[in-house]
């Protein structure tokens, strides 16, 4: 379904268009059928396998100095050049909205241990992973991705729209690559910090009046940042929103994650929080390439489950509010 709003003028009153699709079921989801031994140091090895591909193998290799010790270390593909790494070098980091909090090391929620570098937020201003097409000339337009999604799913889109606007991805705090800071150490994941945090990027991305484009779950976010920018809002398109109480509820693939101690172990399995949460709820399926970017974060940092957990509780709570 997609709405789109084409006057900033009033967002109560504008007529709206709708497009309807009726999704088709297709489960799809990969397990890890065995362990592999390596012989290069310090690498670890998995030897995986799709269930919807039974002949289809793939290794994840990564050096144990890469990750912080508490989820799957590393993120590195065997020895050839990571799809990850590739789309990375595509984007660039922008600083924006401060960090509330003591400034104390995150730590760990079950041991109480400091986490690893790529746990920690930044002291000032948290990090976003921005990823921009097109003249900064032309009109800007924002492509907002859902949950639990990361700016790569616009990546074909990118290139078609920025031959008329300067066309701009980012990933949200706690998923891809920008900063994923421990609940209660800067960041909580509420829908409300959400908002501030979006208008700080866009200030800090220097917009006066933008496009939007918006996906799934985190349409509620921008509509309420909309509703109070409405001067800075051209056009509002907001992709599959949750319309109504029964749209709200979570599928089970992702509100598992807000159990207690259940839902952090599933976060800390990349294969759980990554693919099969993606591809369980549509039609889609992934190629491997593009299942490596969204597996990266959840392989190089506990930190990418712990803030997928924070904002699935928050999820499930205030989008029946």
């Amino acid at each position: 379904m997609a709405i789109h709003i084409s006057s900033s003028s009033s967002l109560h009153s504008h007529g709206s268009r709708f497009l309807l699709h009726s999704p088709i079921a297709s489960p799809s989801w990969v397990r890890c059928a065995s362990v592999k031994s390596t012989a290069r140091r310090n690498l670890l090895g998995f030897n995986c396998r799709s269930s919807s591909d039974g002949d289809s193998d793939y290794y994840l290799d990564a050096p144990v100095s890469i990750g912080d010790g508490f989820s799957f270390s590393g993120g590195k593909y065997s020895d050839e050049p990571s799809p990850a790494d590739e789309w990375f070098k595509k984007g660039k980091i922008v600083k924006a909205h401060p960090v509330f909090g003591s400034g104390e090391k995150a730590k760990d929620p079950f041991f109480g241990l400091t986490m690893g570098g790529s746990s920690q937020a930044s002291d000032d201003l948290f990090r976003w992973f921005c990823v921009e097409s097109g003249s900064a000339d032309n009109p800007p337009i924002l492509l907002i991705h859902g949950y639990p999604s990361q700016a790569y799913s616009y990546r074909k889109v990118l290139p078609i729209i920025s031959k008329d606007y300067h066309a701009i991805a980012f990933d949200w705090i706690g998923f891809g690559f920008s900063d994923k800071p421990q609940p209660r150490y800067g960041f909580d994941y509420t829908l409300d910090e959400y908002v501030s945090s979006l208008e700080s990027l866009i200030d800090e991305l220097g917009i006066n009046k933008v496009s939007i484009v918006a996906q799934g779950y985190f349409s509620p976010v921008v509509v309420k940042y909309a509703n109070s920018h409405q001067e800075k809002i051209n056009d509002l398109i907001l992709l599959n929103p949750p319309l109504t109480g029964k749209h709200a509820n979570l599928p089970i693939t992702l509100s598992i994650f807000s159990n207690f101690l259940l839902g952090e172990i599933f976060s800390q399995d990349p294969l759980r929080a990554s693919d099969k949460a993606l591809t369980s709820c549509g039609p889609y399926e992934m190629k491997e390439d593009d299942a490596m970017v969204y597996r990266r974060p959840y392989l190089t940092s506990g930190s990418s489950g712990f803030a997928l957990n924070a904002i699935t509780r928050s999820m499930k709570k205030e989008l029946k509010v």
